[in-house]
């Protein structure tokens, strides 16, 4: 009998677990039973906090609870393709947090423990289940500003914690993989296509991560992508796509802010009366704008998980489309390292003939 109920268990004390935790617990289909840490007393302290009822003091006793049918894994980046396979051996769904792994090698075996054990592990990259980012692609595929000529996207802040895993280049850490993922998903999401060449370049810091990291992306649309990531930078978010005919600007494009409204506003070419020298009368433009007020994308990601897991509904993000992220992000990493363009195809073929 098909389960009736997403009992979750989460895998980690993370903090980005405080975004999690409210949205499983209005989703009405769902029930947090347990938190597993490395140690009994750091699960226990944590449960009391956020009152969940069960805990473990090691990851594998949660796995074994037979009670648990969906995981979130907020573990360090670089521990996501080890632990996501050993969850669904167990029987176990997962909401893996982005980025999902550090290579496409990682992601093909998740691929194959997930088919093997018939569960679903999804990324969970809250941007893409915004209904924002649907409206943005719809914008784009029914040529609203014409052909996409331009994106460009920022997304930055400063991270003075010493510490903070992000800093640790074992671990998968830098700007790119916890800020730049997202401008890489966003851009091949309303795309609906692949970069076939990329150039980047950064910025390094003591430990070895990319501080700050900036890129160029040609996709096969003909469109250029431009953004810039970074950890040392004063705190913006914001993507603008330039099209032939308009152009759309998002000033909260893949951040969450609960109580604050994300705008969109979309402004195109209107009739031109008098064609001056350079086609460019701003009196003939108009501009809409969509407000989305209030929306929390942690909680649209909950529900569509849990709509996958107990109605068999098609995962938002599938392990094809992770895995083309990542192998956008190494090649922007191979970039950045060589001072050479990418392509991303042709350097995950080159590392595959390798292993």
């Amino acid at each position: 009998m098909a389960a009736q109920q997403a009992c979750w268990g989460l895998l980690s004390t993370a903090r980005i677990n405080e975004r999690l935790i409210p949205a499983i617990r209005a989703s009405e289909r769902s029930e947090l039973l347990a938190v597993a840490s490395r140690s009994k007393a750091k699960a226990q302290a944590y449960a009391q906090q956020w009152d969940i009822p069960q805990t473990y003091g090691t990851y594998e006793q949660m796995l074994a609870d037979p009670a648990i049918n969906v995981v979130y894994l907020s573990l360090p980046n670089h521990l996501h393709a080890e632990w996501a396979i050993k969850c669904t051996e167990a029987g176990k769904h997962v909401l893996c947090e982005k980025p999902i792994a550090l290579t496409t090698a990682e992601v093909a075996r998740m691929a194959q423990a997930a088919e093997k054990n018939g569960v679903i592990i999804q990324e969970a990259a809250m941007m893409r289940f915004h209904p924002q980012t649907q409206y943005l692609r719809e914008l784009v595929a029914n040529g609203s500003i014409g052909e996409v000529r331009l994106i460009r996207g920022v997304f930055t802040f400063t991270l003075e914690n010493p510490g903070d895993i992000r800093l640790d280049v074992n671990m998968g850490g830098g700007s790119l993989w916890d800020l730049g993922s997202y401008c890489v998903s966003f851009a091949r999401t309303v795309l609906q296509a692949e970069p076939i060449e990329v150039s980047a370049y950064h910025v390094g810091g003591d430990t070895g991560v990319d501080l700050s990291f900036t890129a160029q992306m040609q996709f096969s649309t003909g469109t250029l992508v431009h953004f810039f990531s970074s950890f040392q930078s004063f705190a913006h978010i914001e993507a603008d796509l330039l099209g032939a005919q308009g152009r759309v600007y998002a000033d909260i494009p893949w951040a969450n802010h609960i109580g604050a409204s994300a705008n969109v506003w979309v402004t195109r070419s209107g009739a031109i009366e008098e064609t001056s020298t350079f086609s460019d009368s701003m009196e003939s433009h108009t501009t809409d704008t969509k407000i989305y007020e209030n929306i929390n994308a942690y909680q649209s990601e909950v529900d569509s998980m849990v709509e996958s897991v107990l109605d068999g509904g098609e995962p938002v993000i599938s392990l094809a489309d992770s895995w083309r992220n990542v192998a956008t992000i190494v090649a922007l990493h191979e970039s950045a390292r060589t001072g050479k363009p990418v392509c991303p195809l042709k350097l995950t073929d080159e590392l595959t003939r390798r292993c």
